[in-house]
């Protein structure tokens, strides 16, 4: 696989800078203009806070890390698919599809990059009635090959957090809420479980990244971090309209890759678009507190290089 590393991007890995890796179905699942901005101004937020952003994408069959401002409009307006998983990565390069990626495929170009850091507002979990529809994203399985820190908001809110706790220990995956005790619920600041770990030091955070990729596996670290309370939605209320909106999915029988954005689509509607602008600080928040802890791992990185796994990508090309 050749992975393209825009060339920003690719003197600040250069460098030893701290980079931001993000998705980019958020911005093909958006609508014009304001997936356009909502994307400028994430890339701002990482900006602003010291880090330099690299969304991922595909274009024309190719993984890109790191994209100019033509090839971001391009992707929020001429795409030929919303969203590409590691499932479908093999079928968009053979059909030489631009689409947007999702946290899954946009990890294995960000670790091949040699990308420490990655940031998404919701990452994708184990489904409720997961017991008998064994509906479980493929940012967990993703997880367990990406030694990335990966900074959210919780799991998506139409997920079971507990169950989604639950894999994430099973395939040793540590959980860090910094400066929180509980696991947020995306939307909501509180999913109603609790951190398996917590720290308040985004350094001491880098330093665990590193001790456990060096000395246990080299898996995902999650980061979680909750959207400032004053933008959440109700915890009770948004149960309530996600349990209506999946019971409406069941009986127009969306499934499967298609129940994320039915159901958010419902809660949008249902909210008068209060749950948009929640997604949107859950974003904004997140990838600033990415580019803090990108900062701190680069730090990390430069005063104690005897800790640090100096190669940590799954060996693809880059150019």
């Amino acid at each position: 696989m050749t992975i393209i590393v825009e060339r920003a991007v690719q003197e600040a890995l250069d460098q030893g800078a701290p980079v931001v890796a993000l998705e980019s179905s958020n911005i093909t699942a958006g609508v014009l203009p304001a997936n356009l901005e909502l994307a400028r101004d994430m890339d701002a937020a990482v900006a602003a806070h010291g880090a330099l952003p690299a969304r991922v994408a595909m274009l024309d069959g190719n993984l890109h890390v790191g994209l100019t401002e033509d090839e971001l409009i391009r992707i929020a307006t001429e795409h030929d698919e919303e969203k590409v998983s590691t499932r479908d990565l093999a079928v968009g390069m053979a059909r030489n599809a631009t689409a947007g990626t999702t946290v899954s495929a946009s990890l294995i170009a960000s670790v091949a990059a040699g990308i420490r850091v990655f940031a998404v507002a919701g990452i994708g979990g184990v489904h409720r009635g997961a017991e008998t529809s064994f509906d479980i994203s493929t940012d967990l399985t993703q997880f367990q090959t990406s030694p990335s820190l990966v900074v959210c908001a919780g799991a998506k809110s139409l997920l079971d957090p507990r169950l989604t706790l639950e894999y994430l220990e099973t395939a040793g995956v540590p959980v860090i809420g910094y400066a929180s005790d509980d696991f947020p619920g995306y939307l909501a600041v509180s999913s109603g479980e609790r951190n398996p770990l917590r720290s308040d030091d985004l350094q001491e955070i880098a330093r665990i990244a590193h001790h456990h990729w060096a000395d246990v596996a080299r898996t995902a670290v999650l980061v979680t971090s909750p959207l400032p309370a004053e933008d959440g939605v109700d915890p009770d209320v948004l149960l309530q309209l996600i349990n209506d909106a999946l019971a409406e999915a069941a009986t127009s029988g969306a499934s499967g890759a298609a129940l994320t954005p039915f159901v958010q689509r419902a809660v949008a509607a249902a909210t008068n678009g209060r749950s948009s602008t929640a997604n949107r600080a859950a974003l904004l928040s997140t990838v600033s507190l990415a580019a803090n802890l990108a900062v701190e791992e680069a730090a990390v990185r430069q005063a104690e290089p005897s800790l640090v796994t100096t190669d940590l990508r799954q060996g693809w090309s880059s150019r």
